[in-house]
């Protein structure tokens, strides 16, 4: 049994026994100081819960966990927290509290994506636009084509049947695009017109539209992600739907989360999902700058740091480096664009990744590992997200 005591004055749990103080400080508990060991409120817990850790005040009087736990409901996604900590643990695994970190270094960026400028030629398209689909035809038959072939913009005759039909069909974002940048012209509609609907109807549009933009430009064809749940797909520069043996198919696969916005975390997790079921790349896109760059190591926004495997052992504090930092999440929250950028952006500036960990209402704990990209020239922050299994 470990003894842990309670200071209900400063709310804080101590373990002051000789030999528990010995036990806990191998296995990285706390902060000792003076031969006693101050816990976090997690590690109070976690001792109880799975190491027979039983708790007493000054008085003698005993705590439950619950006793214990409901000191710190108010605190925000604490269960979560706890739970994300457990699963660490019980993997054999060290976690610390975030604001222990001393040092910043630059998180170096995992993959640096291709770039060929684009630009499509000066045409002089004519199309009609119908605002309750957000689609605008184009039936110049040799235009539609071509615009198809040569740039994989719009949909010229039927979906993976190109020959079957003689209209075009632009969507929304290729519909905007073209009209900024490709000669496109609207019988029944303009460009202040379209993006007003667009905004209108679509949440965030103005976000998913600078994305979409910003990707073809960089010569990437941006095609619709809806069958993955996701905003949008992506292919390669040079990839073209006009192919004698087989269709080509995506690699990529790019949500955009605002920063204005909030997300079910079980929708997230779903998307990323979907999206590693058919062996594509989930990619985050963060439009838009940061409201808040100042950076308090003391009131971090990440949880914890992760303390990973090494050959032959795991690391510690005392002989290694974290390796990432744990945001902690739970299956029924909402996360806010804003939210996770500021947090990844601590990871970057304190040179660490972030492995996202969720805990779902079984108490599982998934994690995603959240890695850094660059697309050139882009003034956005893009990251792969993978499922990681720690």
């Amino acid at each position: 049994m470990i003894k842990l005591e309670l200071d209900r004055k400063n709310n804080a749990i101590y373990v002051k026994t000789p030999e528990d103080v010995t036990a806990l400080s191998k296995g990285f508990y706390g902060d000792m100081k003076k031969g006693e060991i101050t816990l976090y409120p997690e590690e109070a817990l976690y001792l109880m819960d799975i190491r027979n850790g039983k708790c007493y005040d000054e008085s003698g009087n005993t705590y439950t966990f619950n006793e214990i736990a409901s000191r710190y409901t108010e605190r925000k996604k604490f269960f979560a927290r706890y739970m994300t900590y457990k699963d660490w643990r019980d993997r054999g695994l060290i976690a610390r509290y975030s604001s222990e970190i001393e040092e910043k270094s630059d998180l170096k960026v995992e993959k640096k994506y291709k770039y060929k400028q684009f630009k499509p030629d000066a045409y002089s398209i004519n199309g009609v636009f119908f605002p309750d689909d957000m689609i605008t035809v184009v039936d110049d038959e040799i235009a539609a084509k071509e615009l198809y072939e040569r740039y994989w913009i719009g949909q010229f005759g039927t979906y993976k049947a190109h020959h079957r039909g003689k209209i075009g069909k632009l969507d929304i974002y290729e519909t905007i695009f073209m009209i900024k940048h490709g000669g496109l012209s609207l019988s029944n509609s303009s460009l202040e017109e379209v993006i007003k609907l667009a905004e209108e109807r679509i949440k965030y549009f103005s976000d998913l539209y600078s994305v979409y933009e910003e990707w073809r430009k960089s010569g990437y064809v941006t095609k619709s992600g809806f069958k993955f749940g996701t905003h949008f797909r992506i292919y390669t520069p040079g990839a073209s739907p006009i192919l004698t043996d087989k269709w080509i198919h995506s690699k990529h696969v790019v949500h955009v989360f605002s920063r204005r916005s909030k997300m079910l975390i079980s929708e997230w997790a779903r998307a990323i999902r979907v999206a590693h079921s058919v062996k594509k790349t989930f990619i985050l896109a963060i439009p838009g700058k940061e409201i808040n760059t100042k950076i308090n190591s003391k009131r971090l926004n990440v949880d914890f740091l992760l303390y990973h495997r090494k050959k032959g052992g795991i690391e510690t504090p005392k002989e290694g480096k974290p390796k990432y930092f744990m945001f902690s999440l739970s299956e029924d929250e909402y996360l806010g664009g804003e939210e996770l950028a500021r947090a990844l952006r601590e990871c970057k500036e304190f040179g660490l990744e972030m492995l996202m960990a969720i805990a779902d209402r079984e108490s599982s704990v998934t994690y995603y590992r959240i890695r850094r990209i660059e697309l050139p020239k882009s003034e956005y922050e893009y990251f792969e997200i993978e499922w990681e299994q720690p």
